[in-house]
């Protein structure tokens, strides 16, 4: 059985990255902390600290919630259904909500059309699974493909994630983590803007070795946690179940209700930095 889930500068070059990843039923979030480019450590909480103790230091702006996009406003479930919001993480910067639409997917792709091998046929077929699940998610938030990565708000390539590495402190030992076959990373970064704005940019990484079914199910799964839902659902018949089933679930109305109250939270997300001068 294969196994598979998940998983510039904000003064100078302040990056915060993290990614989710599972494998079967363990669940493992990896935080990293965030660099300067002088490779100095700050944690999140760090913007609150240099804000007070510069006068010319970013301010971050205060929570705020976004309108909500026409697609997740217009939606409504059919039935009583619940959600599963109370399994969603928030981050030192609030939700990982989108406020500007299209979003900007780069999806990569065989760099030769016309070759008719079976590697490269077999790289077509993970990409039609893939903008499979891209159209799927497409009816709730609007996603658009772009030609280059640079403009892309969303990444998806074809690559196996790589195992998470930790030195145990206590046994002196390294920690080798789960091997997973796709995984779902965020980074923060200040958008190029007058003034700045704090933004996001997503990262999926998908296994190329996966049957175009499975590709499909982790694709599916993987952009739900790129379009914000950060966690997992406890329920077999959502597209964000937290573990491997032998019939995937297509996105159920769990699934929309969880992403439409995320993007009815405050966040800090898509907002301008302010600095005091």
């Amino acid at each position: 059985m294969v196994k598979w889930w998940c998983e510039r500068k904000i003064w100078r070059q302040l990056w915060v990255s993290a990614s989710l990843a599972i494998a079967t039923t363990l669940l493992v979030v990896i935080i990293g902390l965030p660099k300067l480019a002088a490779q100095q450590s700050l944690s999140p909480s760090s913007f609150s600290l240099l804000s007070q103790s510069s006068p010319s230091a970013p301010n971050l702006p205060p929570p705020r919630i976004h309108p909500l996009p026409a697609s997740l406003a217009q939606w409504q479930a059919q039935d009583r259904t619940e959600d599963y919001f109370a399994q969603i993480e928030s981050t030192s910067l609030g939700y990982l909500i989108w406020s500007k639409f299209p979003i900007k997917v780069y999806l990569e792709q065989p760099k030769n059309l016309q070759d008719n091998s079976a590697s490269n046929l077999h790289f077509q077929q993970w990409v039609d699974a893939v903008r499979e699940a891209i159209a799927e998610w497409n009816i709730y938030l609007p996603l658009t493909e772009v030609a280059e990565a640079e403009l892309a708000d969303m990444t998806i390539a074809r690559s196996s994630p790589s195992r998470e590495i930790k030195l145990n402190r206590e046994t002196g030992l390294y920690d080798i983590g789960r091997a997973t076959t796709a995984r779902t990373s965020y980074e923060f970064y200040l958008q190029e803007d007058n003034p700045p704005i704090l933004s996001h940019r997503m990262r999926v990484e998908i296994d190329p070795s996966l049957s175009q079914q499975s590709i499909l199910a982790a694709a599916r799964h993987e952009l739900g946690h790129a379009l914000g839902i950060w966690g997992h659902s406890p329920q077999q018949t959502d597209a964000l179940y937290f573990s491997q089933v032998r019939d995937s679930s297509a996105i159920s109305s769990r699934d929309i209700n969880t992403l439409k109250k995320i993007y009815q939270q405050p966040t800090r997300l898509g907002w301008a930095i302010i600095n005091d001068q």
